[in-house]
């Protein structure tokens, strides 16, 4: 019978790897809190019209990616292809907005979505983002992206750059979708089929499509700061003076729209250098009008991003960024079975109360193989526990790394291994 493996596109983080993500989970956190940011958990799957309306019916990620199906009671539920949405859908259902008119919220969490696996892109992935919700003001724009700088500089990235851009207000879109228009109609046919079909349904979209031809067609494209309104223009300059005050180094990017619908005014994206053609770390933007879009009565000013974990990890391990690996053990007890099992295995749990981390023998083993599964943990000590030392209540304590041995009572041994660590 064949062995049951892996579903394509997901993977297994293994011990001897998780010790990678929980240091950059721990990162995001330390400088989440530094911020006043508190993490939001949404539910991994949601009703399919939240990401339909919210995302963009016509998008790729809603009409090819999404892991959708219907429940047992027939309604059509989706696996979470992205945090935005679920966290706008939370904000609305909670009244968060009553309790404080400014929500910081972040999250870490799994997403779904059926594209081609490829390096750093899987079809379950791991996202860190946060959300700001409730400021119009340029100054949440910036913060967010402040925040995602200092988690890769605390991180150690060097190597990378933020492009940024403005894709206007309402106003301003729509003047430029008819502007774009305008532009590539004579050039429609050598447009690519799914560029051809956003032409008439979102043609700034075209601006992100990867087709080498289009691109080509895009050279001498109009450029939206072009059609900002004042109002617009002057949210983004306000943004780029800010950045300049806290010497944010940038790359406005004119082609820059970001591959959702909801986003309005600014938008920006964390490039790394060092990961070739696929080298956004992250991005996001500001997004005004997802709450209507999900049912809200009301606009509600919102702006964050979104950073690929597994892009992350890959950054960091071409610029060999990861901290050396500690999975060394304080204690190992060894012991010979019966009576001298039980007793170190009673040891075992009163030392792990005084917070040393101890492992004992499960397999029966002979001392020489114990005394080799210590080593394996990397062991600082091994404490060996026989008939003899049960009944004068002293033991052998073997410092592994010194080389060095010497009788301690049992009653004493939390603190002479503290004392020692």
């Amino acid at each position: 019978m064949k062995s049951i493996q892996k579903i394509k596109g997901t993977q297994d983080i293994l011990p001897d790897t998780s010790g990678k993500w929980q240091y950059i989970e721990n990162t995001v956190r330390t400088i989440m809190e530094r911020y006043g940011y508190s993490e939001i958990r949404t539910p991994m799957f949601e009703v399919t019209d939240l990401f339909a309306r919210g995302i963009g019916q016509l998008t790729d990620i809603v009409s090819k990616e999404m892991y959708t199906f219907l429940d047992r009671s027939k309604k059509s539920v989706t696996l979470r292809p992205e945090g935005t949405a679920p966290v706008m859908r939370a904000y609305l259902e909670n009244n968060l907005g009553e309790s404080r008119p400014v929500q910081k919220l972040y999250y870490i969490s799994p997403m779904f979505r059926q594209e081609n696996p490829q390096a750093g892109r899987l079809r379950q992935f791991h996202q860190f983002g946060v959300e700001c919700i409730g400021p119009q003001a340029p100054e949440a724009d910036v913060e967010t992206i402040l925040v995602g700088l200092d988690i890769y500089q605390e991180l150690g990235l060097k190597n990378f750059t933020v492009k940024i851009n403005s894709v206007g207000d309402a106003q301003s879109r729509f003047a430029y979708k008819v502007k774009l228009q305008e532009f590539l109609k004579p050039h429609f046919s050598q447009l690519c089929p799914t560029c051809q079909q956003r032409y008439e349904t979102n043609p700034m979209r075209i601006l992100d499509c990867k087709n080498e031809s289009c691109n080509a067609l895009l050279t001498n494209a109009p450029r939206i700061f072009e059609a900002l309104t004042e109002e617009a223009r002057a949210h983004f300059d306000k943004v780029l003076s800010l950045l300049d005050q806290n010497e944010v180094k940038y790359e406005i990017d004119h082609r820059l729209v970001r591959g959702l619908d909801y986003y309005t005014y600014t938008a920006y994206e964390f490039i790394g250098g060092a990961l070739g053609a696929q080298n956004a770390l992250g991005g996001g933007g500001r997004y005004d009008l997802l709450a209507e879009e999900i049912g809200a009565k009301k606009q509600t000013c919102a702006v964050g991003f979104a950073a690929g974990i597994e892009r992350l990890i890959m950054a960091m391990e071409s610029e060999n960024l990861f901290p050396e690996r500690n999975d060394r053990i304080d204690v190992f007890i060894a012991t010979f079975g019966g009576a001298t099992q039980d007793a170190g295995f009673k040891l075992a749990h009163q030392l792990r109360k005084e917070n040393i981390s101890v492992v004992t023998e499960l397999m029966g083993r002979s001392l020489k193989a114990q005394m080799r599964e210590a080593n394996r943990y990397g062991a600082r000590f091994a404490l060996i526990l026989g008939e003899d030392e049960l009944q004068s209540g002293r033991a052998a304590l073997k410092d592994l790394v010194k080389s060095e041995q010497k009788e301690v009572a049992l009653i004493d041994l939390a603190e002479e291994i503290k004392n020692q660590l």
